[in-house]
């Protein structure tokens, strides 16, 4: 019989009580409270350099393409896959395409090397000026106008409330990623 009262001693030491179990999770879930908001942060941070690292490897792409193709390679705002300067931001995607005719725009017959889908909805791409509407890179590979002119510019990817990330293109082609000044708007 000691045996007996010995083992349901034992049994009941393991076991955890109901309000043991309530206490437990109470706690859990204030963790969890606590670290939620710093998580979706995290994922937003994210998710904006990957952003800005894709437009940065897509330049890379068209660079290294223009060189050994021989001729120009652009990249342009994509809606479908056709280029939509102006009417829509680099958010939506983009287009790497060989420039045949050396306008900007990708034209029928002119193949894609590589597309780029839309970013995360909240997410904004701006370029300046000079690189607003397309980049092209030439045989030598680096940055033209399709009037001959010098392309050097920046785009920022942005999301309301953190830092942004700047990419920057530099005349010989080189582009690099930044942390750009200030917060997002």
């Amino acid at each position: 019989m000691f045996a007996v009262t010995k083992r349901r001693a034992v049994c009941r030491a393991s076991a955890f009580t109901l309000v043991e179990t309530m206490i437990g999770l109470a706690l859990l879930a204030i963790l969890f409270a606590a670290a939620i908001p710093s998580w979706g942060r995290h994922f937003a941070e994210r998710t904006l350099r990957e952003r800005a690292d894709a437009l940065a490897d897509s330049f890379l792409l068209a660079r290294a393409e223009a060189i050994r193709r021989g001729g120009r390679v652009a990249v342009c705002p994509r809606a479908a896959d056709r280029c939509d300067p102006g009417a829509a931001g680099w958010e939506h995607g983009w287009l790497v395409f060989a420039d045949d005719n050396r306008n900007g725009v990708r034209d029928a017959g002119e193949p894609v090397v590589a597309r780029e889908g839309a970013a995360l909805v909240g997410l904004t791409i701006r370029g300046n000026r000079p690189v607003a509407d397309y980049v092209s890179y030439t045989s030598l590979g680096q940055l033209r106008r399709i009037d001959g002119a010098l392309q050097m510019g920046s785009f920022i990817v942005c999301r309301s409330g953190l830092a942004g990330r700047k990419v920057v293109l530099a005349n010989g082609g080189r582009v690099r990623v930044a942390a750009a000044d200030g917060a997002c708007p």
